[in-house]
């Protein structure tokens, strides 16, 4: 039962100890959205020196400008010249919407290596505390990891706890494009793990391209695990409030709208992924054609038609996910709003069965992650619904692209 199917007196009751628990991690960590201002980040030092940039005598693009101005520059240029920006300029190209996919792949290399470097020398920093040069041989073993041969970064940005965002498949040639928005500590760090791997943006995206593959051979897919968004850290002040989903839902926009060609995009939401994709979903282009959130905890709405998308909007929640105890409501900025999975929501429900606990949703053999791979090829009429009478499917008809 939801805050939003309960007695006016449950929610009464809700209410007063959703604030009970912000107060008292007010009172104990404060507001951790009070962060000190740092100098330039590595990022936007190559911005900076992108902007005071020529080539062939001509100024340099502003490396805000619109995906499509950008893509025609890049056009432009012969390959060497493209390359020559990549060597310089690794992390405003890497990070540039309307740059060629390839292109950032090859400047996120170079721009991994180059933070590699700067990890290796911290490890062995004598003035570096132990604890210090641990996190940094930590994040050196991840860089290594994401220079492994054959993988596609799209997005790094190594400032803080650390941005990044990898394809898994062709994302110019795919037939469908889908993206995996996840949840809370998700960084540099976290971005794959070898235990319970599919907790994890590169397990959940690997899982998923994996899934639709088998869903649907003649599909030509792409998925991104896209973790190129500040996530809260924990369940704190940060994962109550709409804050850094605000910010996320700025920079999922433009991912999508940079994405190449014109393939339908699906997004794949967890936990606070789902506040984030809520907050986005009036914004974004119409390429995406499908929402699906799984253990969340609202979209900051109070129900589907509130979103003011075209998109499909899914749902599921697993039977012993522990966010169906978190409080469904929004009082003063706190909390996300209504209960995604209830009847008066309006979203599709998909069954999640044979999922376990807030993190299982991509496990191989689940319906969950059945469910999530045939959204993904558009075989919607073959989703299991988490009722009997099938309402999830009403209305909709498609098969998977040939």
């Amino acid at each position: 039962m939801t805050s939003f199917d309960a007695s006016p007196q449950l929610n009464v009751w809700r209410a007063l100890l959703a604030l009970a628990v912000v107060f008292v991690m007010l009172a104990t960590t404060g507001w951790t959205a009070s962060r000190n201002q740092r100098g330039d980040t590595p990022l936007q030092a190559s911005l900076s020196a992108w902007e005071h940039g020529r080539i062939g005598g001509h100024r340099l693009p502003d490396p805000g400008s619109a995906p499509g101005k950008l893509a025609r520059f890049f056009a432009s240029l012969s390959e060497t010249e493209r390359a020559g920006l990549a060597r310089r300029y690794p992390l405003a190209v890497g990070n540039m919407n309307g740059a060629p996919v390839e292109l950032r792949y090859r400047a996120n290399r170079i721009a991994l290596a180059e933070e590699r470097e700067v990890e290796r020398e911290r490890l062995h920093d004598d003035r570096l505390t132990p604890a210090g040069q641990q996190d940094a041989g930590r994040r050196m073993n991840r860089l290594d990891d994401l220079l492994e041969k054959g993988r596609r970064i799209l997005a790094f940005d190594p400032a803080g706890s650390g941005r990044v965002a990898e394809v898994f498949g062709d994302l110019r040639r795919a037939d469908r494009v889908s993206v995996v928005v996840p949840g809370v500590d998700t960084d540099l760090l976290t971005f794959q793990r070898t235990h319970r791997k599919y907790s994890a943006p590169v397990g959940m995206a690997r899982s998923l391209y994996d899934a639709e593959r088998q869903a649907s051979p003649s599909t030509r897919t792409a998925v991104i695990a896209w973790a190129d968004y500040t996530a809260p850290s924990g369940l704190g002040i940060d994962s109550a409030t709409a804050m850094r989903a605000e910010e996320g839902a700025v920079r999922l926009d433009a991912l999508v709208r940079a994405l190449p060609g014109r393939a339908p995009v699906s997004l794949f939401c967890h936990s606070y992924g789902s506040v984030v994709c809520g907050v986005a979903a009036h914004r974004l282009p119409g390429r995406v054609s499908d929402i699906a959130v799984a253990g969340s905890p609202g979209m900051r709405v109070e129900n589907a038609a509130q979103l003011r998308t075209a998109a499909r909007v899914w749902a599921m929640r697993d039977a012993d996910d522990w966010i169906q105890d978190v409080p469904y409501l929004e009082l003063g900025g706190l909390g996300h709003g209504a209960d995604p999975v209830s009847s008066g929501f309006g979203a599709r429900v998909l069954s999640a069965a044979g999922a376990k606990g807030h993190a299982g949703y991509f496990e191989p053999g689940t319906a969950s992650l059945f469910n999530f791979a045939e959204i993904g090829v558009g075989a919607y009429r073959s989703v299991h619904c988490a009722h009997e009478d099938g309402g999830c499917r009403t209305g909709l008809s498609g098969a998977a692209a040939a």
